[in-house]
């Protein structure tokens, strides 16, 4: 398979975004990007210690240059977002702009706190469960956007995730009726 854009995964925090499109990169012979990765390059600090210095506008302001600077490179075949990225419309245009397909990946709430928790990660949007919790339910409408849902389930391995995610992505690419 070779799209036309970029394939960007999206979902709230640990709902395995990096893992994967690390996988999928590699199943398909694309380059990936984590973009909180190449944030923390650029910027010498992490998304967190943005966040918690600046504020989160500052932060969402660098995230969506460092995006742009990312799809007008082209260098991206698979992008896993930060978990508010696809929260701006600004983001949304820029993918769709480059021709990007977008995969929401919904994994239960449950599934995310979980490795939240086991994450050594700052977290200062979801530092408790409950800031976690309303963080989510706030996003859910948000995620319903992309080109592509993809229910998680709880067990489910990355094997049968990449598997149905790259039927979804040509059933998008085709415009065929999608399912979940």
């Amino acid at each position: 398979m070779n799209p036309a854009g970029p394939i960007v995964i999206t979902g709230f925090m640990g709902c395995g975004k990096t893992g994967v499109a690390r996988e999928l990169a590699r199943r398909l012979d694309l380059p990936m990007t984590d973009l909180d990765e190449i944030i923390t390059q650029q910027q010498g600090r992490t998304a967190a210690q943005i966040i918690v210095q600046e504020g989160e506008p500052a932060f969402r302001a660098i995230e969506t240059n460092v995006l742009r600077e990312l799809l007008e490179s082209r260098a991206a075949g698979v992008i896993a977002l930060g978990g508010g990225a696809w929260i701006t419309a600004g983001n949304r245009d820029l993918i769709n702009q480059h021709g990007g397909v977008t995969v929401w990946l919904d994994t239960p709430f449950e599934v995310c706190w979980a490795r939240i928790e086991a994450s050594e990660d700052d977290r200062p949007l979801g530092r408790t469960q409950e800031q976690a919790e309303e963080l989510y339910k706030v996003r859910q409408p948000v995620y319903r956007l992309a080109d592509v849902h993809l229910q998680v389930r709880a067990e489910e391995t990355v094997e049968s995730i990449l598997t149905r995610i790259l039927e979804l992505v040509l059933q998008s690419k085709l415009h065929l009726p999608r399912r979940t």
